[in-house]
């Protein structure tokens, strides 16, 4: 191996690592505990599922983060001519205003993580609060006619940002606070009838947890009809088997999520993504399940 691709690889282990240290920075905690009760008990009613994007499918904070990030990055660029100032600082203020919606979300989502990624996620927070401090001292400084100061500050605060994102990749695809958990169960659901058992050995309205082939179900009896869910919670893995049944929903016991048996779709975040749901039929008093559609 040359010199250069040796540099490389260390600085590309070096970068992982800072990525994931904070993970382990129990200290967080600390903080962390009061701070998410605090987000928790804002009042904002059914908007909290809006801000987690139950509606869009998938969370909301990626998307709304784009907003700032591209007028921070074109108001850099626009610094750079003469005679394009204004429309630069216009940018400037833009991005501060599409901050407060794009951080609020992405508060709303961190409150309900577990401990590991809540502390990468503090860390990422803190870092993007220290860009949107620089951006608005920046704004300050060009409202004041300082314009060269403006454009440092803005130039340090376009450093702090990407650092920030930087963490935010990292916590949503290498620790996976964001995907859809439920997305391998038509890979893993059985493609022919698997029997589960005797419908009379399921309890009428109480979660049992079955295996069929190689995915492991939640099983809900309503009367002679049984409701089968994917057992690992779309959010981040929690037993629904250890759930509760609230109104036709199944409500995951780590975070809340409540799924509507019938379909799987979200009735209540954090989760965004529906519940997997087999189909299912009673033979010889005994159920059965397939992935949907196999037959």
């Amino acid at each position: 191996m040359n010199t250069s691709a040796l540099h490389t690889r260390r600085w590309s282990r070096r970068l992982r690592r800072a990525l994931e240290a904070p993970a382990h920075w129990n200290v967080l905690d600390t903080p962390a505990r009061p701070l998410a009760d605090a987000v928790e008990a804002l009042p904002l009613g059914r908007y909290r599922d809006a801000l987690h994007g139950v509606w869009l499918g998938h969370p909301l904070h990626p998307a709304l983060v784009q907003l700032p990030m591209g007028c921070w990055m074109s108001a850099a660029l626009l610094d750079l001519p003469p005679g394009r100032h204004r429309s630069a600082d216009v940018l400037v203020t833009a991005g501060l205003l599409a901050a407060g919606p794009a951080a609020l979300a992405g508060w709303v989502d961190w409150a309900r993580l577990d401990p590991p990624r809540r502390r990468t996620g503090l860390v990422h927070a803190v870092t993007n609060t220290g860009g949107v401090l620089l951006y608005s001292a920046s704004l300050l400084a060009r409202c004041r006619g300082r314009r060269a100061r403006g454009r440092l500050l803005g130039l340090a605060g376009l450093v702090a940002v990407p650092g920030g994102a930087a963490l935010g990749g990292h916590l949503s695809y290498r620790q996976a606070a964001g995907p859809d958990r439920a997305a391998a169960v038509p890979r893993l659901a059985p493609p022919e009838w698997t029997t589960l058992g005797r419908v009379e050995d399921f309890p009428v309205g109480q979660p049992v947890r079955r295996t069929a082939g190689e995915l492991a179900v939640v099983v809900v009896r309503d009367g002679e009809r049984c409701h089968v869910l994917a057992e690992r919670c779309a959010h981040l893995s929690g037993p629904l088997s250890e759930g509760t049944v609230v109104d036709g929903c199944l409500r995951c016991p780590w975070h809340g999520s409540e799924f509507r048996l019938r379909d799987g779709e979200v009735a209540a975040g954090p989760a965004t993504a529906p519940q997997p749901v087999l189909e299912t039929r009673i033979l010889s008093g005994h159920l059965e399940v397939r992935l949907p559609g196999a037959g």
